[in-house]
């Protein structure tokens, strides 16, 4: 077998040296290099949450084993695993913070609003820092195209993220729990700009379900999260046309920049039974627009928020 090889090396090594390049080689793999990094580091993400389901699963399965050794159920030995990795990733790469905890209160259910980016890894941080540290997990709604993607189920499960309907959401806060929605949602994930403008169309889902369930609104901004991960800026009217007819998010996501990431958590807004719907969304939105304005320049620069892993980040009024 090795004499074969032996044999068969200097054959192909004419073929390499004739038909191929080797310096214009190296110099195509230098310079498309960036674009390769840029488009892969997103798959991290993607390689994280199944190696979440991986986690979970294995905490499933050898859950009697785990049990004896934590003293704790399957689901809570993992969601704190879960956790403790996202909360890891979180501080390595983007020196990940909060600022605002002490505008969540300890004993009352709360219902947090917040701008949607790319990809919400801002929130992965924030739901693990809060369960990691204060004991309490943050109950998410998901788009229902999550549900469709195989493993999902299992994170769902454990990290409570639910399809959410205003019946749903709504009985989650009623039996205590605090609950996260993006009213923006996935239209404006995968439309939005480095111009943080909210997107939420005539969305009041959100508003109804808070007053149904006579909670508090927080809302929840993070610096810098569209810096982190963008959406393609060609072929918005394509990927536009197609989100309309399948309600499924195929504009490409490039990033994975370690830009500073910091989240602010604002001061509640109280719960007022004289308000309706349409007038609690425009008090939630003009709240949050306000908060966004004050901890983040527009537009957004990938530069300005790598700078800002290094030095103190200043306060703006856009």
């Amino acid at each position: 077998m090795f004499s074969f090889v032996y044999d068969l090396w200097p054959a192909m090594e004419d073929i390499i040296v004739e038909y191929i390049d080797l310096d214009f080689t190296l110099w195509l793999s230098w310079l498309l290099m960036p674009l390769l990094i840029t488009f892969l580091l997103p798959l991290v993400i993607v390689l994280l949450l199944y190696l979440n389901t991986l986690i979970i699963y294995i905490y499933k399965l050898h859950r009697a084993r785990l049990r004896n050794a934590y003293g704790t159920a399957w689901r809570d030995a993992a969601l704190h695993m879960m956790a403790a990795v996202w909360d890891g990733h979180g501080w390595i790469w983007h020196g990940y913070e909060i600022q605002g905890l002490e505008n969540i209160p300890q004993d009352k259910p709360v219902l947090f609003i917040y701008y949607h980016g790319a990809i919400p890894i801002d929130m992965y941080y924030f739901i693990s820092k809060i369960f990691l540290y204060n004991s309490k997990l943050i109950c998410t709604v998901g788009d229902r195209f999550l549900f469709k993607i195989p493993g999902w189920s299992v994170i769902a499960d454990v990290a409570k993220i639910i399809p959410g309907t205003i019946q749903t959401c709504s009985a989650i806060l009623k039996e205590g729990n605090m609950l996260a929605i993006s009213p923006g949602g996935v239209y404006e994930a995968q439309f939005g700009d480095s111009y943080y403008e909210l997107m939420w169309k005539k969305r009041m889902g959100f508003a109804k379900v808070a007053l149904d369930a006579k909670v508090n609104i927080i809302p929840v901004f993070t610096r810098n999260v569209r810096e982190a991960f963008r959406t393609v800026s060609w072929g918005r009217r394509i990927w536009l046309k197609i989100y309309a007819k399948t309600k499924f998010p195929f504009a490409p996501i490039y990033g994975g920049f370690p830009v500073k990431l910091v989240t602010y958590v604002g001061k509640p807004i109280p719960y007022d039974g004289n308000l309706t719907p349409e007038e609690l969304q425009l008090k939630v939105a003009n709240t949050l627009r306000d908060l966004i304005r004050k901890h983040q320049k527009v537009p957004g620069n990938i530069m300005r928020g790598l700078i800002e892993r290094i030095r103190k980040v200043e306060e703006y009024e856009n």
